[in-house]
């Protein structure tokens, strides 16, 4: 049997040391799609070391010639998006077309960050003293070690990685155990950029020790890190012990509130874009749905219908909406939390099952599901569910729906439909969230900054902002 090398360190593609393997196995009917390499520390060491002496080179480019290299890696992953998209698909379950427009949004971070390599400005400061001259300057961090999610597996990589090369830091990668062969890809496109040995590397494996290297090793600077607000802190206390820089997209757990002045056919649309994409498993989507009692009902109606229109299925049928969940245990915490509430008093007026028969047999699928009569004791109201469940809370008074939506130790996104403009420009300064859509239930763009507020997370990405995050302002006084 030939050797499983998977890892990418140092411009070489190995296999662990300790010649562990992991199999991939697709959500939607339990088939393996692939083996890889299941590494630890010791690879996540070499990779460092690696990225640490690239550091030298690769920080002294110009950043026209490091733009050229994320330009190439941008047009290859547009090219080979088909592929990616199908990897994507297979390995964690999402609609092909969803897949799809996850890969364009890897390619537009790529081109993004291709641009602003060549926007990192310093600046003069005028001197209070006149023999003196005061010039700031802006440099790259150093080694970022890099930590990305399931969920959306190659767009995380390239919002982590594309700014820290664009600002000339070095990357060690680590992806999401269930998700590597989307980033195996992605750096096998990276080698074909021909980008230099050591700057960019992918170790796979156990997430303890490869995290501990990340927080021990002094010669990574940064850990970037998209996961689990409990993972987060872990990350945050270890980097702490040698001051490490750190970025950190955590948990979330968004209201959408829906008043009743609403265009309710426009904010039932948003609400299916922001809850039941990537089947609810999303850090910004639709966890409390506040719904003013004069339209629920309405409302209510008008969800449902647009649910019983819904395909369920195998991400790679043609048509399919809500693909599988991505494991069992992703699948017993959403049951979980519907039966949590029923027993707390809430009723299902649609779903609230596991789909098991048929083509849903092996796989790891809900119905889509509306919970009504939800209140603040239940799970489904207190921790992030990440799964295709709505539990819907009816409200009054604006003052009292803003207390409520802020009442969170999360704080990444909120929703709200009004047609009301004053009321826009409250919600939006009085939401205690890092990002806040109005009449708008898809935010995420690749120039708009994105991070949460309270334990939803430290940093931003996207735009000239998630340049910031991998660069060290320098003060220079200069004697005349």
């Amino acid at each position: 049997m030939a050797e499983c090398k998977n890892m990418y360190i140092n411009g070489e593609w190995v296999a662990a040391e300790s010649k562990e393997t992991l199999e991939i196995v697709n959500p939607a009917n339990g088939e393996s799609v692939g083996t890889v390499a299941f590494g630890d520390e010791r690879e996540a060491g070499k990779a460092i070391d690696a990225a640490h002496e690239a550091f030298a080179s690769w920080s002294r480019l110009t950043a026209r010639e490091r733009s050229k290299y994320l330009y190439t890696l941008s047009e290859l992953v547009k090219k080979n998006r088909d592929e990616l998209a199908e990897i994507i698909t297979l390995e964690m379950g999402k609609p092909l077309i969803e897949a799809k427009g996850e890969v364009l949004g890897a390619s537009d971070n790529f081109l993004w960050y291709a641009e602003e390599a060549k926007r990192v400005y310093g600046e003069t400061v005028p001197s209070s003293v006149p023999n003196k001259r005061i010039m700031v300057l802006r440099q790259p961090v150093g080694v970022v070690g890099a930590i990305t999610p399931w969920n959306f597996p190659v767009n995380m990589v390239a919002r982590k990685i594309a700014p820290a090369l664009a600002a000339g830091c070095t990357v060690v990668l680590k992806p999401a155990e269930s998700t590597p062969l989307s980033a195996i890809r992605l750096f096998e496109l990276i080698e074909q950029a021909g980008f230099p040995k050591g700057v960019v590397n992918l170790v796979i494996g156990k997430p303890e020790p490869i995290g501990r290297e990340f927080m021990d090793n002094p010669k990574l600077s940064k850990i970037a890190f998209t996961g689990s607000t409990r993972v987060g802190k872990l990350l945050m206390e270890g980097a702490a012990k040698q001051v490490k820089r750190v970025s950190m997209e955590l948990g979330g757990h968004a209201p959408f509130i829906v008043f009743d002045d609403a265009d309710l056919d426009e904010a039932v649309k948003g609400l299916f874009e922001s809850k039941f994409r990537n089947s609810g498993q999303m850090c910004i989507c639709t966890n409390r749905l506040y719904v003013h009692e004069d339209v629920a009902d309405a409302f209510t109606e008008k969800l449902v219908e647009r649910l019983k229109r819904t395909n369920v299925g195998d991400g790679r049928t043609k048509g399919t909406e809500i693909g599988p969940l991505v494991n069992q245990r992703a699948l017993d915490k959403v049951l979980e939390h519907i039966e949590d509430a029923k027993e707390k008093g809430a009723q299902v007026v649609y779903g609230g099952k596991q789909l098991t028969e048929g083509e849903y047999a092996k796989g790891y699928f809900c119905e889509p599901t509306v919970i009504v009569g939800v209140n603040a004791e239940m799970k489904i109201a207190q921790e992030e569910t990440f799964g295709p469940v709505v539990p819907l809370i009816r409200f009054r008074d604006e003052d009292a729906v803003i207390q409520q939506a802020n009442d969170s130790r999360y704080g990444l996104a909120a929703y709200v439909y009004t047609r009301d403009n004053q009321r826009c420009f409250r919600m939006a300064e009085q939401l205690e969230y890092g990002i806040v859509g109005i009449n708008d239930g898809s935010t995420t763009q690749t120039q708009a900054p994105f991070g949460g507020f309270k334990e939803s997370g430290i940093g931003r990405e996207g735009g000239r902002y998630g340049m910031d995050e991998y660069l060290e302002t320098k003060f220079v006084s200069f004697g005349l």
